[in-house]
């Protein structure tokens, strides 16, 4: 892996202003244990092992890792979106409001979804029903959850595609969603998510399909709505660049499993994982022209066998017999850090203790 000491002294020199605000803590969301799973024609997909995490009031939590690492399906099992079958959540608890999302009744978890926890999901174009205007979309939750009459569910429709920067709304409202740009059918995607003022945004990736323009756009509305409303977010993306700039804490995925969380400054300061420093390493970076970018060597892991090891072992240049052998459980490092991994990164031997 690349030496991360450059980083490092990039990151202390960067104005102390420009780094997000620490959250206190105060838990809205705690998963603890999820564990989801697939049956599929080719065997059991295992896809989320036992992954625990906290979300704090007003916090903005990124989610980051490669393509199958299982960050959105951590979060749509915890609001019971996934597909059942194939999907089964086998495992784990979700508590939001002193109630268990994983068990409580379906009706019950359909008074959550939407009115106190909003989903922002990766393709609005399938997301979006194409034969509904855009007004009757947002007007529909005002509906069901706040019972809202008709005139005051117009109004609201109309401030909230002004407020997520649509130009002539009015007119927006008559529109259907092939009417829009990609960009203009995301705004609309994070107006239906806002529209009862949830206590928790979850964001899929929601500017992988836009242009740099856009994304940045998007970006910068959903920073200036968490800090108008206070809305605690859930940001999933594989964009190590866009988290440097957002987050207050980082959660990063492999396999199915968190390997690290820390604070976002600590996290690209002095990553704790050899997964993290990988992905850190591959970043294009303009202080250090002519450092060749780092590449994690092998493929990821095979999800139809459940890790009963580390699942970056075999990728992994600090592996040793222990970590072929026991998977190591989310360790905590300091009161504001935890890392999967057997092996120091720091003192260039096993962990003490463990």
């Amino acid at each position: 892996m690349a030496d991360r000491r450059g980083s490092s002294e990039w990151l202390r020199r960067q104005d102390r202003s420009t780094q997000p605000a620490r959250v206190a803590a105060d838990p809205v969301l705690e998963v603890a244990g999820l564990t989801t799973r697939f049956d599929t024609l080719d065997g059991m997909v295992h896809a989320v092992n036992q992954v625990s995490f906290t979300v704090n009031k007003g916090e903005f939590l990124g989610v980051v890792g490669e393509s199958g690492s299982g960050k959105s399906v951590t979060m749509m099992s915890i609001l019971r979106l996934i597909p059942m079958p194939p999907g089964e959540i086998v495992a784990g608890e979700a508590i939001y409001d002193d109630r268990d999302l994983l068990k409580i009744e379906i009706d019950e978890l359909r008074h959550i979804r939407g009115a106190k926890i909003g989903f922002i999901f990766q393709d609005p174009m399938t997301s979006l029903n194409p034969v509904l205007t855009v007004g009757f979309q947002i007007e529909e939750s005002l509906k069901i959850h706040q019972q809202l009459p008709t005139e005051d569910r117009q109004a609201r429709a109309l401030e909230l595609l002004e407020l997520v920067g649509i130009p002539s709304p009015e007119q927006r409202l008559k529109s259907y969603p092939h009417e829009l740009s990609g960009g203009m059918r995301q705004r609309v995607m994070i107006a239906v998510a806002l529209a009862c003022s949830p206590q928790i945004l979850i964001a899929d990736e929601p500017t992988t399909a836009l242009d740099v323009t856009i994304q940045a756009q998007i970006i910068e509305l959903v920073k200036d709505l968490r800090e108008k409303f206070g809305t605690a977010v859930i940001w999933i993306t594989h964009d190590l660049g866009v988290v440097a700039g957002l987050a207050d804490r980082v959660v990063v995925m492999y396999g199915g499993q968190i390997v690290e969380e820390a604070l976002v400054g600590e996290l690209y300061a002095s990553p704790q994982h050899p997964y993290t420093s990988g992905l850190l390493g591959s970043l294009p970076r303009l202080d250090q022209r002519g450092t060749e970018l780092v590449t994690i060597k092998g493929q990821p892991p095979s999800l139809y066998q459940f890790p009963d090891s580390c699942s970056f072992a075999p990728r992994c240049p600090y592996a040793f017999e222990r970590c072929h052998a026991e998977r190591p459980p989310l360790l905590p490092i300091s009161p504001t850090r935890k890392a999967a991994c057997w092996w120091d990164v720091e003192t260039g031997s096993p962990r003490d203790g463990v």
